[in-house]
């Protein structure tokens, strides 16, 4: 500061604060060797508070007004002093100007990913990120907890230590919420709400007040959303028979209609709609379709060739009710499972035995008296 700067100062004194920042907390007021005339004007804006402070020590605080400075306004400030010509000379003390306003959208997130026991998937690993609001709600913490004697205190220089904060807060509170993971994005007001109310106290010790906060997303690592995405696209196919046979039609679709593209794709479709149809019949059980075997210890079957048709399967109750009928003679073709070919009934032993007559005959008993 010049000379003329310097008689200047001696005739007029306009103390203020003009800020065209966004980001400045605290600015102090930048003085001739600090001295400060009686009958200075002091101007404080809205959203702003002016602290003297002298050798040191925190003096007076001025809220948004303007005043002349005397020592009915600055009673703190000359008891420190204890001047004893009742304030009729300049004196030095420092002018800090405390920006009020709230600063918004200030970010927060997990730099590593919390652990937590899901009842559902078991551990897993969350990221959180959002946003929060905060001001200075006490003007005299905040000065002597945080600024000290920094000449240009900027937002950045505590918004690290609040992230800190912040997040170890909100891990251990999202633990113990015991909220499944599928269900937290449903509860992202009331885990805000709650997280706002456990931090204001903490907060509230450096003299700021936690406005606003905000949980914008809770995610998982990125492998296990796609496990998530492979399930949901399982769940939504539904029918994977069904499922198989609409996508080779879509195939067989773009086959006719690139002609060029040669028998290849024809061939292709194919092996896929079979690869499909087993796939299917897998996952329905794994049994192959059409008759089952015949269970173990069940009694044989027989075929017989009357007229040149194959008639059967027929047990031994089915054989007898054919020669009954006459269809079955001793020289009609039957066959069995086990046999090489066809043969008369004659020689197979099971079928010709029931030609035998039921009464008299060579082997049966004479006739009664």
């Amino acid at each position: 500061m010049g000379l003329f700067d310097k008689i200047r100062g001696e005739f007029i004194d306009i103390i203020e604060w003009l800020d065209d920042s966004r980001d400045v907390m605290v600015s102090r007021f930048p003085r001739h060797q600090n001295e400060i005339k009686m009958g200075a004007k002091l101007v404080v804006r809205e959203t702003q508070n002016a602290v003297f402070v002298n050798e040191g020590k925190l003096a007076d605080v001025f809220p948004p007004g303007t005043y002349t400075l005397t020592t009915q306004n600055l009673p703190v400030l000359s008891t420190l002093l204890g001047w004893k010509y009742g304030f009729n000379s300049p004196f030095k003390a420092e002018v800090y100007f405390v920006n009020m306003r709230r600063f918004v959208d200030l970010k927060w997130g997990t730099a590593n990913p919390v652990m937590l026991r899901d009842p559902e998937f078991g551990p897993v690993r969350l990221r959180a990120y959002g946003t929060y609001t905060i001001r200075v709600a006490n003007t005299e913490t905040f000065m002597k907890e945080i600024v000290g004697t920094d000449p240009l205190f900027q937002v950045e220089e505590i918004t690290e230590q609040l992230r800190n904060m912040i997040v170890s807060k909100f891990s251990d509170l999202l633990a113990e919420s015991k909220i499944p993971v599928l269900d937290l994005a449903a509860s992202y007001d009331e885990l805000s709400r709650f997280a706002n109310d456990q931090l204001s106290k903490d907060f509230g010790a450096y003299g700021l007040d936690l406005s606003k906060f905000l949980v914008e997303n809770i995610s998982l690592p990125p492998q296990v959303e796609q496990a998530l995405d492979r399930r949901t696209e399982m769940g939504v196919v539904g029918d994977l028979g069904r499922y198989t046979q609409y996508q080779a039609a879509r195939a067989m679709e773009a086959a006719a209609a690139n002609p060029s593209g040669g028998g290849g794709e024809g061939i292709g479709i194919g092996m896929g709609l079979a690869m499909g149809q087993k796939m299917a019949e897998a996952l329905a059980g794994g049994a192959p379709r059409g008759a089952p075997p015949p269970l173990p210890g069940s009694a044989p079957r027989y075929f017989l060739g009357v007229g040149g048709q194959q008639v059967g399967p027929l047990d031994l109750n089915g054989l007898r009710s054919e020669i009954q009928a006459g269809r079955l003679t001793r020289t009609t073709l039957v066959w069995k499972d086990g046999m090489s070919g066809w043969e008369p009934a004659e020689r197979v032993p099971e079928v010709s035995c029931l030609f035998q007559p039921a009464t008299g005959g060579a082997g049966g008993p004479p006739p009664l008296p």
